[in-house]
């Protein structure tokens, strides 16, 4: 084969095919393909038009809430509230009830202590001028009656004749617990009484006072056993203790306050007769 025959015609293919003309064909088709258009897909739809829906779509659902959505959340924030405001207005009143039951607490200790100093501290006084020299000391089961010096804080001092009693106080519907105080004449013919007495409240709303008193009975003897009893009538012995039980309207009952007398009945007699247990001389 000599080199001018090579070169007389375009160059061949494997069947004989001039390689200029495939290449022609090839360029035509590509060409074709270009001018149809965009790619499309399986089922014949343009592919830059789905992909443009899809965003479209992802676009509107991500920009707010669906209304089934907004009545849920505030259905859940109403509830949440409910239950806020619940929790709250349970501690209020916890607190309220808290604060309530520690002032009562605190308001029944310290009229126990003052009644408890009070008694305590009664000094045995006798009326000069009446038969047998009386006690100014008497009880019964609501109230009772003794002598016992005036804080110097509450006035002047002195020697004072006392009531501890539920009376009536203006401006409250239920009865108090009130100490009323005199001072007492003892060379007067008669027993002091109560009617221009000056008035203390020991405490409010109070239902019940109970009073009771450990002693003998009057005219016995030593070697009997002394026994508790809702009255005191004996003028000339006070009662070995004195028990007092206060009741309120609302809340526990006091705790029961026992107070023995610290002076001797025999301490206000100038001449005690130790047979009869009876004053002489006052």
């Amino acid at each position: 084969m000599s080199l001018r025959h090579m070169s007389a015609g375009p160059s061949q293919g494997a069947n004989g095919a001039p390689l200029g003309g495939c290449a022609a064909a090839t360029a035509a088709s590509v060409g074709v393909l270009s001018a149809a258009g965009p790619s499309q897909g399986a089922n014949s739809a343009p592919l830059g038009g789905s992909a443009a829906a899809t965003a479209a779509s992802v676009g509107a659902h991500t920009g707010g809430f669906t209304l089934i959505e907004l009545l849920i959340a505030l259905g859940l924030l109403a509830l949440m509230s409910a239950v806020l405001f619940g929790s709250l207005r349970l501690t209020g009143r916890s607190w309220d009830a808290g604060e309530a039951k520690a002032e009562a607490t605190s308001g029944m200790r310290l009229a126990g202590d003052y009644l408890r100093t009070q008694l305590a501290a009664q000094h045995p006084q006798r009326m000069r001028k009446i038969v047998e020299f009386p006690l100014l000391f008497s009880g019964d089961g609501e109230e009772i009656h003794f002598t016992a010096p005036l804080p110097g804080r509450v006035g002047l001092g002195g020697m004072w004749y006392w009531r501890l009693a539920l009376s009536r106080v203006p401006g409250k519907l239920e009865t108090a617990l009130v100490l009323e105080r005199v001072i007492p004449d003892l060379n007067a013919l008669e027993m002091p009484t109560f009617a221009e007495a000056e008035r203390s409240v020991i405490a409010d709303d109070v239902k019940a006072l109970k009073i009771s008193y450990l002693g003998r009975d009057k005219g016995s003897t030593y070697d009997m056993a002394p026994t508790w009893r809702g009255r005191w009538d004996d003028s000339q012995l006070l009662p070995i203790l004195i028990r007092i039980e206060v009741t309120p309207r609302q809340g526990a009952p006091w705790p029961p306050l026992v107070v023995a007398p610290r002076a001797a009945p025999e301490a206000g007699c100038r001449a005690w007769d130790t047979v009869r247990t009876q004053c002489v001389g006052a």
